[in-house]
């Protein structure tokens, strides 16, 4: 690293890694909204003249899938790499000032990205494999029956 501190400051190598971290941040906060709205509200049909509203959530859900997965993957990466420098130089004087609401949040930050990397690395189960009516053997399936007796009041 010290090779590139002949052309630029170490504070202002700081400041675009921040600047850069927090751009990629910024995408995949605007990829998530996209996928959730076009997940919980989708949009049969779309025509010219509909709201910002409908063309916002008018997105295809899996076509945002890798784009938030490298989003994600790049965010934490560069937070990563910012985190030493945090730990060590903001951190302390954070915890001196007693603003314990800011370390919180930073706190919190820390979890969701853990949580975030263990979805990330997990595999989907499996998907079940649907059955056809042609391949379903009535005589080797056990039944259950239902008895339903009426008494009278």
């Amino acid at each position: 690293m010290d090779w590139l501190y002949d052309y630029i400051s170490e504070n202002a190598f700081w400041t675009i890694l921040l600047l850069i971290h927090g751009l990629i941040s910024v995408a995949l906060l605007g990829a998530l909204t996209h996928q959730a709205m076009a997940v919980l509200m989708p949009v049969k049909k779309i025509r010219v003249d509909d709201s910002f509203v409908t063309h916002f959530r008018a997105v295809t859900a899996q076509k945002y899938t890798k784009a938030i997965c490298y989003l994600w993957i790049s965010s934490f990466i560069f937070g990563a790499w910012i985190y030493a420098q945090y730990r060590i130089y903001v951190r302390i004087p954070i915890e001196q000032q007693e603003l314990y609401k800011t370390l919180g949040v930073f706190e919190m930050k820390e979890h969701l990205v853990v949580f975030g990397l263990g979805m990330l690395i997990t595999k989907p189960p499996p998907q079940p494999v649907p059955i056809h009516s042609s391949d379903y053997n009535m005589a080797s399936t056990p039944r259950k029956i239902h008895l339903t007796i009426k008494t009278n009041p």
